[in-house]
């Protein structure tokens, strides 16, 4: 089990959970069960209110898969390259920036910031 670290100035301090690897909960469904306040508006990847930075903690890298809706918002914001979806998808490298809303948890220890403020990481 991944543990998953919140981190964010509406928390007191850091929150850290325990999340299912392989139940296909995203980030924001991680959160949400845990009543970590992250902002979102539409669920669906398609907004931005989501956007986290996500660090690995761990040894194990994992990219999760990117979703088309989430590479076409997180190119237009200015928080991804073309060189980091290809290695997302070739090396299975994890971007820093992701929608908590599109992001699967994987098996592995993440630490996961967002300010507060939607949109803004």
């Amino acid at each position: 089990m991944p543990n998953v670290t919140f981190s964010s100035p509406l928390l007191h301090k850091d929150v850290t959970v325990y999340a299912v690897a392989g139940d296909t909960k995203t980030i924001l469904g991680v959160a949400e069960a845990h009543k970590i306040p992250i902002p979102f508006e539409c669920k669906d990847g398609e907004c931005g209110s989501c956007l986290v930075e996500v660090i690995t903690l761990t040894g194990k890298t994992m990219g999760s898969m990117l979703t088309d809706k989430e590479k076409s918002l997180l190119r237009s914001l200015g928080k991804i390259t073309a060189e980091e979806i290809e290695k997302a998808e070739v090396e299975d490298v994890a971007p820093r920036w992701r929608s908590a809303c599109q992001y699967i948890v994987r098996d592995q220890d993440i630490l996961v910031k967002f300010s507060g403020a939607p949109g803004g990481a």
